[in-house]
């Protein structure tokens, strides 16, 4: 068989000719870039002359330049050689409808200004959903996140370039590009005549790209108190479990990934919600920031702004949402949170709508029942939300009438054989509580109580259904933004607490009406009196700072409570209970001839 053997190892006569060709080969190199250099004129390189062909003036009147920072890093061969895209100065674009009007701006492609038509400040202006002071320190609303706070702030410091200047003309879209240091942005957005914009957002590094966020950061331009700023939260959907976190329950930084229905940040009343076109491959970051806003003019009650004094320190709860592909496309719904509005959102693909939005707390379905028919009276019967309420109110008492009559009897039969409870009660009295003969007088109790048809549990069923109505109320009317600065006679605002404190203290006063008219037969003299303080004390604490809505349905259906209650103890049912009472009370005084009823009185 032949032998094939390696050249290289062929002895050192075939070393040496390759090392003359390698020599005469770097001859020649050196050799031709001396004669260029001697015979040809100096030319500017091939980055240089891309970007000074980007001098032309834009089609928005502005020029497409590069930056000195991108010049040095051309020259270094550090990144691409992609045309600069970066406008020379500032602009601002606005975008308006009937609902909103959006004032752009192309430093950082985001919004300097988003003003709600149909809501008010507390001073009377179109309300803004920029918080202002928030968003100079954490940034505006639509402006990128990313995890390089480095990267994130050349986004949202960059003049980007945008199709167009001025007002924008609805329907229609707003792109904004920029391209620099090897970074590549385009961002699109689209509007109609609803409260939604369409985002379709895109960023490379060097051609390869960035899961860069959209971002609403710092909160909304109505919080200015300390309930507003505590009351907001984090709200997302996914496979449609709605969950709310608080403020306590939400960790800056944060990331969740989806899949989202939708997610976003809102507070008391208005929204910044995220519904992406592909929820599976979703993600959401947590943004959580303090904020000290005691020089920012507040609200005293009555529509004047007032500077904070001291400290105050606030959270501010924001989120930044979008793909994990790195190019984002998603719906943003800013806006109130109004039932009729989030009624006709739906997640992409979904049947579900917006409404879960509004959080009324435990007793939530009891509290959009109430909502749902104070608005079918302040649409068809009261323009006036204040009077819808004392009508709701009204409604509610005349459906809780017949069990106030039934509680009565109830009553009455419990006075009837309070003689004969009171003596099986004597036999026992030298027991010990913990006897277990005690369980015998209970049991002769519960047995009188049933051979005369009473219920012991009668007198507190009017109260069991009132309480879940109350809480009901208690949660809903300072989350509804329709209340929002609702006015009812000198009350400005059924949403916040009474500036003068009128109806806390009809609250007060009623309450201990109520107790003092209302007959508790069977119930210890000693905790009747009791209650009688303690609960006009307790209504009044908590309407005192509370939305004065609630003071109002609590003050008028207590003032129902002891219109109807005077009646019914004129009645022939309530004469019998008034007897009964007063002869009880004399002989427990030892009184024969009279004495002074102190319980259902006229």
């Amino acid at each position: 068989m032949a032998e094939f053997k390696n050249p290289t190892q062929s002895g050192g006569q075939d070393n040496k000719s390759l090392l003359v060709m390698a020599l005469v080969m770097v001859a020649v190199f050196f050799g031709l870039q001396f004669y260029r250099s001697k015979h040809n004129p100096q030319t500017a390189s091939p980055n240089q002359s891309v970007l000074s062909s980007q001098a032309a003036p834009s089609s928005v009147g502005q020029t497409e330049s590069s930056t000195p920072a991108m010049s040095q890093a051309v020259s270094s061969g550090a990144v691409s050689t992609s045309a600069a895209v970066v406008a020379t100065a500032e602009a601002t674009t606005t975008i308006e409808n009937e609902l909103y009007s959006i004032r752009f701006t192309n430093r950082g492609a985001q919004v300097q200004s988003w003003q709600l038509k149909k809501y008010k400040d507390n001073y009377g202006k179109p309300l803004d959903l920029v918080h202002d002071q928030a968003a100079q320190k954490f940034g505006y609303p639509l402006s990128l996140y990313t995890y390089d706070p480095a990267t994130t702030t050349a986004l949202t410091q960059a003049l980007y370039v945008p199709s167009a200047t001025g007002n924008l003309q609805v329907p229609g879209s707003l792109t904004f590009k920029y391209a620099a240091n090897g970074l590549e942005v385009t961002k699109t957005f689209s509007f109609d005549e609803t409260y939604l914009v369409h985002a379709d957002v895109q960023v490379t590094r060097n051609g390869a790209p960035i899961r860069a966020l959209i971002s609403w950061p710092g909160g909304f331009g109505d919080e200015e108190d300390a309930r507003s700023y505590q009351s907001a939260q984090v709200d997302l959907s996914t496979n449609g479990k709605v969950e709310h976190h608080a403020v306590k329950g939400v960790s800056g930084g944060a990331t969740h990934n989806g899949p989202f229905d939708w997610a976003g940040v809102s507070d008391l009343y208005f929204a910044a919600i995220f519904l992406p076109d592909q929820p599976d491959t979703a993600t959401l970051v947590n943004l959580h920031n303090d904020i000290d806003v005691a020089k920012a003019k507040r609200n005293n009650g009555l529509g004047q702004g007032v500077p904070a004094k001291g400290a105050m320190v606030m959270p501010i709860l924001g989120t930044a949402f979008g793909d994990v592909s790195g190019h984002t496309q998603t719906r943003i719904y800013a806006g109130p949170k109004a039932s009729n509005v989030l009624k006709a959102i739906h997640p992409t693909g979904s049947t579900a709508t917006l409404e879960p939005l509004l959080d009324f707390g435990f007793f939530g379905a009891i509290g959009k029942i109430l909502f749902v028919a104070l608005q079918f009276i302040q649409s068809h019967v009261s323009s006036n939300w204040g009077w819808s309420i004392v009508i709701l109110t009204v409604l509610i008492n005349a459906l809780l009438l017949p069990l106030r009559i039934k509680t009565m009897h109830s009553g009455l039969k419990m006075q009837r054989i309070q003689p004969q409870m009171d003596a099986i009660k004597a036999r026992y009295k030298s027991l010990k509580v913990t006897d277990p003969k005690r369980n015998e007088m209970n049991a002769e109790i519960m047995q009188l109580q049933k051979d005369n048809g009473v219920n012991m549990f009668g007198g507190c069923i009017p109260t069991l259904i009132q309480m879940p109505l109350l809480f009901a109320f208690l949660y809903m009317l300072p989350k509804v933004v329709e209340l929002r600065q609702a006015h009812w006679l000198w009350l400005p605002d059924l949403s916040s607490a009474d500036p003068y404190h009128i109806l806390p203290i009809v609250m007060v006063l009623s309450q201990f009406l109520v107790q003092f008219y209302t007959p508790s037969p069977g119930v210890d003299p000693q905790q009747q009196k009791m209650m009688a303080f303690m609960m006009p004390v307790f209504s009044g604490y908590i309407t005192w700072n509370y939305a004065s809505g609630l003071a109002l349905y609590w003050a008028v259906g207590n003032l129902i409570g002891i219109a109807t209650q005077a009646v019914m103890n004129r009645t022939s049912l309530g004469r019998e209970m008034r007897e009964i009472a007063a002869k009880r009370a004399r002989r427990k005084s030892g009184n024969t001839g009279g004495g002074k009823v102190i319980q259902a009185r006229r």
